[in-house]
């Protein structure tokens, strides 16, 4: 029988430089650094941080847009023991301040566009005992170049093992403050084995992350890529015009992409003269994906797409290649609304109020426990024995199974809405409103009603090039789509939804933007 090894992220840096040396790791731009490179590069940059004083699972922070000394400080972080805390860099400072203060990292590793921010912030990090600026300098930070070059290219003493933390990972802060999601070696490992089988990536893979490094998305198919030996090709952040011309230019096999990235993407007039050629993987997560927008890009791509959904906490569910059947039954069109079934191990349940399970065709509480989910949260263990229940993670998602076991999401629990004692759910609103012709985008939020509780409002962005509805002319088309007490009372058109920076629009900023906006 084959002895189980426990097996840490340094032991895939050390296979990949053996067996894939000469492939690059990272590409960005004309910048690049091969498997052997990046494991030289991690193992010094380790021994730097730990003769500046890092000890074992302390935090080291990165605060920095997708570079590939992003990824060099991840490598470095898995080889020699520490915990790596990503810092979203679309946060305001006092934002900023409270994640930071939440991990209380010893290092702070920055790009130079931050320095005016992170001059401001010290004063309130005491803990922090070592700046490295990349691209820069100042009499309180080093260099970062500078910083490596104090590390021995033998690496430091300690070595991370399979039950070490790996990184801190916090929630996009949607539904309250942002959370700091525990992932150890071992749990993420498997997690990145099993997204790479289920899409099917080699060590040929040359992927485009343009999703930030510091969110699961970006920083899992990057891991995802790399336990195959693959090449992860960075953009420092999303352009639909970036990432069309990149298809060719960078011969990419493997794109990951929000929805509302694919539609931005394919309706970028460069992807006209785009051959894809290259491409076999197309993934998709973050949000669902619109119907029609998944059709317009299969029709242009092929079958190239995988659907994966789950959260900072835990991945769930894979609509795979095969299962994406444009031109099959009606069953199988009506599952492209579907995220797919459960990851091989998993085991998954909807729950009812009361945690009873809930039979096929009815809508609850998804729920899931897996050998490869986070650990807890952060300083937060209230949070986590409220998310935590029995082993089994509460998502806060709603949705439901259909006899085969295909999950259909409905809605966020707590961005259903009810009025007049009637849940709607806002997903169901907005795919109505998202069949105009002249509607591009739309998000639904509930708004407050003296009479009924919360009314249904529809935040819409109109397509250019299209004759402009009126509010009353989508309020009536979506009459035609779904029950009349589902439909919006309120219209509201604006240019733009606001998004995080993984593309899921920012409901919980869209709700404090609305008031004032609507008459009564």
């Amino acid at each position: 029988m084959q002895p189980y090894l426990p097996l840490s992220f340094a032991d895939d840096l050390e296979h990949n430089a053996k067996w894939f040396g000469a492939t690059p790791a990272y590409e960005q731009g004309e910048r690049r650094i091969t498997h052997a490179e990046l494991l030289l590069r991690a193992k010094r940059l380790a021994s730097a941080l730990h003769r500046a004083g890092t000890r074992r699972q302390e935090r080291v922070a990165v605060l920095a847009m997708n570079c590939i000394e992003f990824g060099e400080v991840m490598a470095a972080t898995q080889w020699g023991a520490t915990i790596l805390a990503g810092v979203n860099w679309r946060l305001a400072l006092p934002e900023m301040r409270a994640m930071l203060e939440d991990s209380s990292p010893a290092v702070l590793v920055f790009e130079r566009q931050y320095l005016p921010v992170v001059e401001e912030l010290r004063a309130h990090l005491p803990g922090i005992r070592t700046y490295v600026c990349i691209g820069g300098h100042t009499d309180w930070a080093t260099e970062y170049e500078a910083f490596v070059a104090t590390g021995d290219p033998a690496g430091p003493p300690d070595r991370s093992r399979e039950d070490d933390i790996a990184c801190l990972v916090y929630t996009s802060g949607t539904t309250g403050k942002p959370k700091g999601c525990i992932w150890g070696h071992r749990e993420y490992r498997q997690l990145a084995q099993v997204d790479a089988w289920l899409s099917g990536v080699e060590q040929t893979e040359r992927g485009l992350i343009v999703m930030p490094m510091f969110h699961l998305g970006g920083m899992l198919i990057s891991l995802t890529l790399h336990v195959r030996g693959g090449t992860v090709v960075l953009q420092r952040q999303f352009d639909a015009g970036a990432v069309a011309r990149s298809i060719d230019e960078d011969r990419l096999t493997f794109l990951l992409l929000a929805p509302t990235m694919v539609q931005m993407v394919m309706e970028h007039p460069a992807i006209d003269g785009v051959r894809g050629e290259h491409l076999r993987t197309l993934m998709y997560s973050a949000a669902p994906m619109p119907l029609p927008v998944l059709q317009r890009a299969m029709a242009r791509f092929g079958n190239i797409f995988v659907n994966l959904y789950g959260q900072s906490e835990i991945c769930m569910y894979a609509l795979t290649k095969s299962q994406h059947r444009p031109h099959g039954t009606e069953r199988e069109r009506q599952r492209l609304r579907s995220v797919g079934n459960p990851y091989p191990n998993l085991q998954s349940r909807i729950v009812d109020e009361d945690g009873r399970e809930c039979p096929a065709g009815v809508t609850g509480e998804i729920t899931a426990r897996f050998v490869a989910q986070f650990r807890g949260y952060w300083n937060n263990h209230a949070a986590t024995l409220e998310t935590v229940r029995d082993g089994w993670v509460h998502t806060g998602d709603m949705g439901y199974v259909d006899e085969d076991g295909f999950l259909f999401l409905v809605d966020r629990k707590k961005d259903m809405i009810i009025s007049g004692g009637e849940n709607i759910y806002s997903r169901e609103v907005e795919e109505a409103v998202l069949r105009h012709p002249a509607v591009a985008e739309c998000a639904v939020v509930g708004t407050p009603d003296a009479r009924w509780g919360e009314s249904v409002c529809a935040v819409v962005v109109l397509r250019s090039g299209q004759p402009a509805p009126t509010e009353a002319e989508l309020i009536d088309h979506a009459r035609t789509q779904i029950a009349s007490y589902k439909k919006p009372r309120h219209v509201v058109f604006v240019d733009a939804l606001p998004k995080l920076v993984t593309g899921k629009i920012d409901k919980k900023l869209l709700r404090q933007q609305l008031p004032g906006t609507l008459s009564s």
